[in-house]
């Protein structure tokens, strides 16, 4: 295993994924790269849920209150995603989809900021879901978060203006079933790579984290990014402790 902590060498490292043939990288991003665009770890402690518990999914069902309660912590953190810009490393990544060499982005964040960076909905895998619009949860239509905020400040739950289900963040709750299709979407992509990227990630939420151990058992080059020990870095070809967006400031834009 290669580590590299001093910066010069990681973005030399970094840069040379600029050559990697077509199609043959598959990244996993996680709060580690947004954070550095200045959205909190809402898991850590100080963040949101430390303050206030997540609403579970079932009680979102079945409660107003508590349907209320998920609608403002939404608004707090869109307030957050909507002042962050992308970074430095999330721009090389749309850069590697540009380019072709990422053949697949899987994030685990919510915040909308690798579409804002310009990777491609067809090429971004979102398990956890996103947190920057709603849908509702009958018959999947679209509805802008913000559209709802004086609804909610009327202590009223947000429908669907065209079945009348309820809406919700269009994000994954705790308790809310997985997306099956992304998740075999995220396997079949782990599995058929030559290098896979965690950008970070500390690689202890599941089921994200089995996918590096699924490409490194295929053969590929796990590359990790993560400041802070992860626990598959022994599976690692090349592990990189430098800050994110700083790695990959002069990183090949053209």
């Amino acid at each position: 295993m290669n580590i590299i902590t001093e910066l010069a060498e990681a973005q030399e490292f970094v840069s040379s994924l600029a050559q990697k043939p077509e199609g043959s990288i598959v990244a996993l991003s996680g709060a580690g790269i947004s954070t550095e665009s200045g959205i909190p770890d809402f898991r850590s402690p100080g963040g949101i849920w430390s303050q206030r518990a997540p609403v579970q999914y079932q009680d979102f069902l079945d409660f107003e209150e508590r349907r209320l309660e998920d609608w403002d912590r939404r608004f707090e953190m869109l307030s957050f995603f909507e002042k962050a810009e992308p970074n430095y490393a999330h721009r090389a990544l749309s850069r590697l989809c540009a380019s072709r060499q990422l053949n697949v982005l899987i994030t685990q964040n919510v915040d909308g900021l690798h579409q804002r960076a310009g990777v491609p909905e067809d090429k971004l895998i979102e398990l956890h879901g996103n947190s920057t619009y709603a849908t509702c949860l009958d018959c999947g239509a679209y509805a802008a978060l913000e559209e709802q905020e004086d609804l909610v400040a009327r202590n009223i739950s947000p429908t669907c203006g065209k079945c009348g289900g309820l809406l919700k963040a269009a994000v994954i709750s705790f308790g809310q079933s997985m997306p099956q299709d992304e998740l075999q979407k995220a396997a079949i992509a782990a599995q058929n790579c030559e290098t896979f990227l965690v950008l970070g990630s500390s690689l202890v939420v599941h089921p994200a984290a089995q996918l590096p151990v699924i490409a490194a058992q295929n053969g590929a080059d796990l590359v990790i990014l993560n400041r802070e020990e992860t626990p598959l870095d022994s599976l690692a070809h090349t592990v990189v402790r430098t800050p994110l967006s700083e790695t990959f400031a002069i990183f090949p834009m053209k």
